[in-house]
């Protein structure tokens, strides 16, 4: 069993930046692709970047390409997703989620794992 722990949301203004943490437990962490999906109340959640076991590769929805970049510290257990450039429509609950190799990455049901999740709201 994997938990999850995301940390860094909050209060913004648009254009601003915020950049979110998420912890795992365990020892298998590098066995695992690493994303990070949102949610707003009375919506499905939706991917937003996803990225590879070592973080050789990324991949990102079209909205937030060019904005937001997503990186991961296999020695600390930990990914990040810097949000740059924000905008009022970024506002959400972000998740952080564990998937083993296979499936796709965009694709919520293949994710194993996930955190609790951590708000963003982007004023203007």
């Amino acid at each position: 069993q994997v938990q999850l722990v995301e940390s860094g949301g909050g209060l913004v203004q648009a254009g601003g930046s915020l950049r979110l943490s998420c912890v795992a437990s365990g020892r298998t962490f590098n066995e695992y692709l690493m994303g990070w999906f949102r949610q707003t109340s009375g919506k499905e959640r939706e991917f937003v970047a996803g990225i590879s076991l070592a973080g050789e590769n990324t991949y990102y929805s079209d909205t937030v390409k060019g904005r937001f970049t997503i990186s991961r510290d296999n020695a600390k257990n930990t990914v990040y997703l810097q949000m740059k450039s924000l905008k009022l429509e970024d506002t959400a609950v972000y998740y952080c989620a564990a998937k083993s190799p296979g499936g796709y990455y965009n694709t919520l049901k293949d994710y194993k794992y996930w955190g609790q999740g951590t708000q963003v709201t982007v004023s203007s």
